[in-house]
């Protein structure tokens, strides 16, 4: 199974937040409590989303943290990227030079082109579009426009 880990998750519930306060400056604490999540996880979070520029901090009785960013100009991977590194479905997606049998292989272009797919998806997400509700076609979700790279 694919998918993000529990930070990552976390991460953007917490970016979903702080974007619904355009400005604000949160404590952590309070955070935690409108994430439910817990203090030394959001904490973590925050540190992480901090060094990506996505967070800033302030210092002081008054301090806390705010987006550096407006929820329509972040995208879910954006957020993922700064919490995992790239986007990607094999090593050698990203990297050359990672894998024994790279020079034998003849599905790494293809394993690209997936990668490339995945990411355009998760580009084309913004945070904005995290805060609404989402409404579901059978098709997908509605009103997400994701294409899938041809050759």
């Amino acid at each position: 199974m694919l998918r993000i880990s529990k930070l990552t998750d976390y991460a953007i519930l917490v970016m979903v937040e702080l974007c619904s306060s355009p400005g604000e400056v949160l404590s952590a604490q309070s955070l935690a409590e409108r994430c439910g999540l817990e203090l030394p996880t959001v904490s973590k979070v925050l540190k992480i989303l901090g060094r990506s520029g996505l967070v800033g901090s302030l210092r002081g009785a008054s301090g806390g943290y705010r987006a550096e960013v407006a929820a329509g100009d972040v995208s879910v991977a954006d957020v993922i990227s700064a919490m995992e590194g790239p986007i990607a479905m094999t090593e050698c997606s990203v990297h050359e030079g990672l894998c024994s049998v790279e020079a034998n292989c003849s599905a790494r272009h293809n394993w690209q082109k997936v990668s490339q797919a995945v990411a355009g998806a998760l580009q084309n997400i913004s945070l904005a579009d995290m805060s609404r509700p989402a409404q579901w076609t059978p098709s997908g979700p509605a009103g997400l426009n994701i294409s899938i790279l041809s050759a």
